[in-house]
């Protein structure tokens, strides 16, 4: 793949050249592209040649990423082919790049394979932070589970039945006429007391 910038003026001899190679994998069932080589031609002289990592997607599938760039602190996809090759003088790097080898349909881009990670840094931390709840909530349950009801230690007793002689006074009115004041009247009370043990 060839990608010309026309006719701008300081970049008429500029040539970006993708060299991409296909293979067929059998644990995927499929063939899969990858970038292999990116080089730079100026004037149709090669002026730096990278090779390209983890640049690599299913063939009906193009491939998607926000930078690919030779700078480390884009995690360099594009590496100088050689240490004292001149490429090193160069800096490379594509914004919001998307390639596709094979089966391009009407021009478009097929489904992208995107260079995400899956343990991006907001990926670990969903997951750090759901190990943490799931810990809190795990102790919680062993708490609960090993809550002591106080029924197990509240003990209650009843002393044994005994008469009370009631006073005057609670027999009601002694201007009745037919009540005798010779009688001798008993309640029956139950004494109840409770221990609670801690």
């Amino acid at each position: 793949v060839t990608l010309k910038f026309g006719d701008i003026d300081n970049l008429k001899g500029l040539v970006i050249r993708f060299l991409l190679t296909t293979s067929y994998y059998q644990l995927s069932v499929q063939n899969w592209f990858s970038l292999h080589r990116l080089q730079l031609l100026y004037n149709h002289s090669v002026q730096a040649t990278f090779n390209a990592t983890r640049i690599y997607a299913p063939s009906s599938y193009s491939y998607h990423c926000d930078r690919v760039s030779s700078l480390q602190r884009y995690d360099a996809l594009l590496i100088p082919s050689s240490a004292n090759d001149v490429s090193k003088l160069w800096e490379v790097t594509f914004i919001d790049f998307q390639i596709q080898g094979f089966n391009i349909q009407e021009g478009h881009f097929a489904y992208a394979k995107d260079c995400a990670s899956f343990f991006s840094p907001a990926i670990l931390m969903g997951l750090v932070m759901s190990l943490i709840l799931l810990l809190v909530l795990a102790y919680a349950l062993h708490m609960l589970i090993h809550l002591k009801s106080l029924d197990r230690h509240y003990e209650c007793k009843a002393s044994p039945a005994y008469f009370v002689q009631m006073k005057d006074n609670d027999m009601g009115d002694e201007k009745e006429p037919l009540r005798s004041s010779g009688n001798e009247s008993y309640e029956l009370r139950n004494q109840q007391f409770c221990k609670i043990y801690i």
